[in-house]
């Protein structure tokens, strides 16, 4: 297969499993996407849409947000990890939104991007599920199989978005992003993983992967 052919190969594929793909993050509007976002860092959708209604219960918008201490945003989400240095960034980047942007989350990568605790990848996400504008945000699924298929040097994830970027058509980043996340839970984990139910991986994985996981099952 060429590399165009493995490309159309993945979308066809994706598209065929998952015709309509739900975001995995619990929202109801751009702020409490950020917020969950950001809360996702090194923790799984699952544990954060358990500790998300608890959150915007009591604070929503970044008015109510504010009215909290960093303490208190704390308690509420220590089950996520990292409570100390993202309860500081919610109080903050809520703060910023009263300040500087009338409440409302701004629609411009270098605006999100300013926001304390809102890296890249959380700029990408909004952009491109709150906003609708095209973003490919690279999460450790995308990653690893974009390296496993083959269509990424596996080098760093700036890399991997660039070469996603490069390889699929801009007007499908949005739902690829979130097929290929979806993808990568239920076909092709990091754990546990069997080739033989990993379609893609099969048909178009690097040579070098295939040869190292029939080794591991000898």
């Amino acid at each position: 297969m060429t590399k165009q052919e493995k490309v159309e190969f993945v979308i066809n594929t994706l598209n065929d499993i998952y015709p309509e793909i739900p975001i995995p993050l619990d929202h109801k509007d751009p702020y409490t996407l950020m917020i969950a976002v950001l809360l996702s860092a090194q923790s799984t959708d699952v544990k954060v849409n358990q500790i998300t209604p608890k959150l915007f219960e009591i604070a929503d918008n970044p008015k109510a947000m504010v009215k909290l201490s960093v303490e208190e945003i704390r308690e509420i989400i220590k089950p996520v990890g990292l409570s100390p240095m993202k309860s500081k960034g919610i109080h903050g980047l809520s703060e910023i939104l009263l300040k500087k942007h009338n409440g409302q989350v701004p629609q411009s990568f270098e605006a999100l991007e300013a926001l304390p605790a809102v890296g890249h990848k959380t700029a990408s996400v909004v952009m491109a599920q709150a906003f609708n504008v095209p973003a490919f945000p690279v999460d450790t699924h995308i990653h690893r199989l974009m390296y496993r298929w083959n269509l990424s040097n596996g080098k760093n994830v700036t890399q991997t978005e660039k070469d996603a970027k490069r390889l699929f058509p801009k007007d499908l980043w949005n739902k690829l992003h979130l097929q290929i996340i979806w993808y990568g839970r239920q076909y092709s984990p990091a754990r546990g993983w069997n080739l033989e139910k990993d379609i893609i991986t099969k048909e178009i994985g690097r040579k070098t992967v295939l040869t190292e996981y029939y080794k591991k099952k000898k």
